[in-house]
């Protein structure tokens, strides 16, 4: 090991999304540890819109490695957030829909609420319940994410540890690693890029993605559509009631019904960019 895992002082939060990348960042943490003391802990935040694979290798993670992970879910009554487990976790966006129709209005590539609600607040409710009031965030941002690397540092209680960065962890790193493993995560990996992890229809997904899940997991996709019809009911606001500014999810699964399955295999017709430049 090269030092770049070593706990700094203090309490830790380790923050486990679901995927392979963070799972690689636990992995090395513990490898260069031991056993995690108890001044740290790993959480993972259900928003339930996770597909089941990646609930089942979250416990599996946990089981595997020895690991005690903390399943945390958004709810809309103090405290805001509830303990939960394999069996019992959200499988149908029941906390991502119960934020929705407290805000009344959907986010977007400009208002991502539902990450700082769903993820970030959660795990904070539930840290300042253990009463921590200042802590390090590992969380698992590679090296070849720039986009990522450069945001301004969080103005909150927590100060954030990039230890795959500053190891220079690539995405190919993270390939090769899970090649070597008696397990995984069983979604596909695309040139290293899991497009079915984290929240399934996520509006920061490219639209490619979004029009394959319509294709590919349409009970899935009715998710997304039946949210924008909710907040329609409440909102005149097209940007409220829409997750992109460019089109409507009812819009995307008729224009997916028109064209077919060739238009997935047609770089040009759907914009193949991520984390929202697709709508910008």
């Amino acid at each position: 090991m090269s030092g770049h895992y070593k706990l700094p002082d203090g309490l830790v939060q380790i923050a486990f999304s679901g995927g392979r990348t963070s799972a690689y960042m636990l992995h090395q943490i513990l490898q260069e540890n031991g056993d995690l003391p108890g001044r740290c802990v790993v959480s993972f935040q259900n928003t339930g819109r996770e597909l089941p694979e990646t609930l089942d290798f979250v416990a599996e993670v946990g089981r595997r490695w020895g690991v005690k992970i903390i399943w945390l879910e958004y709810r809309p009554q103090k405290p805001f957030f509830a303990i939960v487990g394999h069996n019992s976790a959200s499988r149908s966006g029941e906390p991502f829909e119960a934020l929705i129709l407290k805000k009344k209005y959907l986010p977007n590539q400009h208002a991502r609420f539902c990450t700082a609600e769903l993820k970030v607040r959660t795990a904070k409710r539930y840290l300042r319940s253990l009463e921590w009031d200042n802590w390090t965030n590992a969380v698992g941002i590679r090296s070849d994410e720039p986009h990522r690397l450069n945001k301004p540092k969080p103005k909150d209680r927590w100060t954030d540890w990039m230890p795959l960065a500053e190891a220079g962890v690539s995405r190919r790193t993270i390939t090769e690693f899970w090649v070597r493993q008696a397990f995984d995560l069983q979604l596909p990996n695309v040139r290293g890029n899991c497009w079915l992890g984290n929240c399934d229809g996520c509006f920061l997904k490219s639209e490619a993605n979004i029009a394959a899940l319509v294709r590919d997991y349409p009970d899935r996709a009715i998710w997304w559509e039946r949210m924008e019809g909710l907040v329609a009911e409440v909102t005149t606001s097209k940007a409220a009631g829409q997750f992109s500014k460019r089109y409507s999810r009812k819009e995307l699964r008729r224009y997916m019904e028109r064209q077919g399955d060739l238009v997935l295999s047609n770089e040009g017709a759907l914009c193949q960019a991520s984390e929202g430049e697709c709508f910008s």
